[in-house]
């Protein structure tokens, strides 16, 4: 198998890091796949060319969409339980995250963050975002995810918690909105990402990208 990876994506993050978690790197190799995602190859494996990817064996295709992959690769492997529990009602509570991940608190990050990649943003949409953010969804996080363990309803980290903590090194693209940012919410990010530090190498590289980005927009007031 074959895990195609943008190493400074924090879409790629929370893959690199369940896969190196159960120490799977002599079954599935990382494949750094940037510039190679509208490939005739790649559209071959994956027609919507996103990454992560996940390429199975034979003739059984592809997984693509970060949660989905976390989840195939803990359910498929030794030691899975660990990151996706089996306990049906937390394993239920890790699902509810990981869906909030990506229909409330994903959509906010593109207008905040995507000006490390050379597209233009709104700073008006940027705003609006990161009050939602403040607003909405740090209160869900840190109120009802977070309200008593140090992970999400758990004492220890799950895919859950890799699908959220990469996205909010995002926020360092923007200085004044990282300022605002509760510290209890930087608290999490710090734990979930010191808790992987096999994986430290891509946390850093997006890190960089976001905390060096001194364009247009780097200094907008939240």
């Amino acid at each position: 198998m074959k895990l195609h990876v943008l190493p400074p994506s924090a879409n790629s993050h929370g893959c690199i890091a369940t896969l190196k978690h159960l120490k799977l790197d002599s079954k599935i190799e990382i494949v750094n796949a940037y510039g190679k995602t509208r490939s005739p190859e790649f559209l071959a494996i994956n027609p919507c060319h996103t990454c992560p990817t996940l390429e199975l064996d034979g003739s059984d295709g592809a997984i693509w969409e970060s949660s989905a992959i976390m989840r195939y690769l803990c359910v498929n492997n030794e030691g899975g339980e660990d990151l996706y529990p089996a306990d049906p009602a937390l394993r239920g509570k890790v699902d509810m995250v990981m869906d909030w991940r990506q229909t409330g608190f994903a959509p906010c990050i593109p207008a905040i963050a995507y000006i490390i990649f050379g597209m233009e943003q709104s700073d008006e949409e940027a705003k609006k975002s990161f009050a939602n953010l403040v607003d909405e969804h740090f209160p869900v996080l840190l109120d009802v995810f977070l309200k008593d363990t140090p992970f999400c309803f758990s004492d220890k980290p799950t895919i859950a918690d890799l699908a959220i903590a990469p996205l909010i090194t995002f926020l360092k693209a923007r200085k004044a909105f990282w300022a605002k940012v509760p510290e209890k919410v930087k608290e999490y990010h710090t734990r979930v990402l010191e808790a992987f530090p096999d994986t430290k190498e891509n946390f850093d590289m997006l890190d960089g990208m976001a905390t060096g980005f001194d364009g247009k927009g780097a200094d907008l007031e939240p």
